[in-house]
């Protein structure tokens, strides 16, 4: 009987004293906030976050943070914008490339999903920050916590 239960534990996910590694499918609850404090996303009010540990399905710091938890354990942790969403890249162009309108503080939406803003503006040029996403430049806190490692890596 024993065996049998034993069995089946491993077929349900294994044995959760067993730290998550590169490979593992886990599900985790996190909450994402900003340094002022300001709650960016939780998946607290939804199902948990399934992901494969180092599969490049989360952000690099995520993935880190994870790697060596165990089922129950939580960690805060804070992440880099390298280690998140990247930094903001500046770059100048050219005022006849730009609406005439255009004003310092002006947001621009790329046709790839980036965003840029205006923050000079000189005679012929433009200097704009630009975020390949909204949280790009950023420094991430999240409080993660294991919920479940259901397959082992190899």
């Amino acid at each position: 009987m024993l065996v049998a239960l034993a069995l089946i534990a491993a077929s349900c996910g294994g044995d959760s004293s067993e730290p998550a590694k590169d490979g593992d499918a886990v599900l985790v609850h996190y909450t994402g906030t900003l340094d002022d404090g300001s709650e960016f996303d939780s998946s607290r009010d939804r199902d948990p976050l399934s992901f494969t540990v180092g599969g490049g399905q989360v952000i690099k710091g995520f993935d880190d943070a994870v790697r060596g938890l165990k089922v129950g354990e939580s960690v805060t942790t804070r992440i880099e914008p390298m280690d998140a969403y990247g930094e903001l890249l500046t770059v100048d162009v050219a005022l006849d490339a730009l609406p005439e309108d255009i004003l310092v503080g002006t947001a621009l939406n790329g046709g790839d999903g980036s965003i840029a803003r205006v923050v000079s503006i000189s005679a012929d040029s433009a200097t704009l920050e630009v975020a390949p996403h909204p949280l790009a430049g950023e420094a991430l806190t999240f409080e993660i916590e294991m919920v479940e490692i259901m397959s082992s890596g190899g």
